[in-house]
């Protein structure tokens, strides 16, 4: 085993995969990032929960970003299903659970940029390329990489994307499907100011979300129809923009698009297994489906963190970083997690996508349920952000020295 390139090779160079990097270099792990860090504008935001700013301060990553943040301090679900049973909105408020807010909602460009510079500053190792396959032996896995070139290390981890090409080297099956659905997304100004609060409509083709950006701007989800989606996009930028503004029923005045414009088609992704000899999945490399919930990069930061405890627990100092133990443990604890999420997202569009009385019912009275019950409701909170007790340590408030993470304002420290 002395003889490896590496202790730990990631594998591709997205958000995810930076941050594994970050955090077994940061470990004193022999570490490796396969891949070229890109930052493309494009419009895009990513909502980081409280546990996900957690990672990216303990990794050195979230100062840099924090001033293009903005807070989200209330979720606001509106049915806008016309349905017959039409609950009233159901606002969530981190303060219900001891939070200042839930999280932070940033542009995804300037999180990569972030990352990129906190691997750059630390002296992670860097190689170009990716790699074209793998061979697995008992110490250690050999990785085939474009520039033809070949790297040993004693556990690899893939964060390659939803077409992985280490998933499929390794024989670990992946089921995939789709829904008649787009997203569009993109970010604008508005008249009135948003106040911290998120805001999600839930249409009969899929969730509209608003999200707070630094002052009285926005970044929009909005999950539609395919069809529709295609007419919607082929409007101008003044007209996409009133269309967005009507469909937010002007909660925020009038709007303007400020920034490029998105379209992603909605699929999803299950793997039959999370780890192989000397192989860890991680991000969409593992699981993807629909924006909803901001679950889906939260998500894949949280394999992170949890593949990082697994190695930090059965590998001690010189221990064996992709032992059998590490990854048996991190296969089960994530297939129990991304299950739970992955259905609870599922189950919501779906939901939204019947059209079947007893469906509509059923979805209105769970809102209501949520508005009415105050302990109900703080249990999805703290469930749907991040359960302390279960939570990965880097993920945790520090015991020794409080955290105090701010962004474009200053709320204090997320205790």
């Amino acid at each position: 085993m002395s003889g490896t390139d590496f202790d730990v090779t990631v594998v591709g160079a997205g958000a995810v995969g930076i941050a594994a990097a970050l955090a077994f270099h940061r470990d004193g792990r022999r570490t490796a990032l396969v891949g070229r860090p890109e930052a493309r504008d494009d419009g895009r935001t990513v909502a980081l929960l409280d546990g996900s700013v957690r990672l990216l301060a303990a990794l050195d990553a979230w100062d840099a970003v924090g001033p293009e943040a903005a807070p989200l301090a209330i979720m606001r679900l509106i049915d806008d299903t016309g349905s017959l049973f039409r609950p009233p909105p159901v606002d969530f408020h981190a303060e219900e659970i001891g939070l200042p807010c839930f999280g932070w909602n940033i542009p995804a460009a300037a999180l990569a940029r972030s990352l990129a510079a906190e691997a750059d500053r630390q002296g992670l190792p860097m190689i170009e390329g990716s790699a074209t396959g793998l061979v697995s032996g008992s110490d250690a896995t050999a990785i085939a990489l474009t520039n033809g070139r070949s790297i040993t290390s004693r556990l690899v981890v893939a964060a390659d994307g939803r077409e992985s090409t280490l998933r499929e080297a390794a024989g670990i099956a992946a089921r995939r499907w789709s829904y008649p659905q787009t997203a569009l997304t993109g970010a604008f100004t508005h008249d009135r100011d948003h106040r911290d609060v998120s805001t999600e409509f839930h249409t009969k083709e899929g969730p509209f979300t608003l999200v707070p950006l630094p002052g009285r701007r926005s970044s929009l989800v909005w999950m539609m129809r395919d069809h529709r989606a295609e007419a919607v996009a082929a409007l101008d930028d003044a007209d996409f923009a009133r269309a967005v503004e009507h469909q937010a029923q002007s909660m925020l005045g009038r709007m303007r698009l400020d920034g490029p414009r998105g379209r992603i088609p909605m699929n999803g992704l299950a793997v039959d297994a999370y780890a192989a000899p000397r192989l860890a999945l991680v991000g969409e490399a593992a699981h993807v489906f629909p924006p909803i919930g901001a679950q889906g990069l939260n998500l894949g930061f949280r394999d992170v963190a949890a593949l990082r405890d697994a190695v930090f627990d059965h590998g001690r100092g010189d221990g064996d970083p992709g032992g059998e133990a590490v990854l048996d443990g991190y296969g089960r604890g994530r297939a129990r997690d991304v299950r739970l999420r992955a259905g609870a997202v599922d189950a919501l569009n779906r939901s939204l996508l019947a059209d079947l009385l007893p469906v509509d019912f059923a979805r209105g009275f769970g809102l209501l349920a949520l508005g009415t019950f105050g302990p109900l409701r703080r249990a999805v909170m703290r469930e749907g952000i991040l359960p302390r007790r279960a939570a990965p340590r880097l993920m945790r408030q520090p015991e020794t020295e409080p955290a105090r993470i701010t962004g474009s304002r200053d709320h204090g420290v997320l205790s």
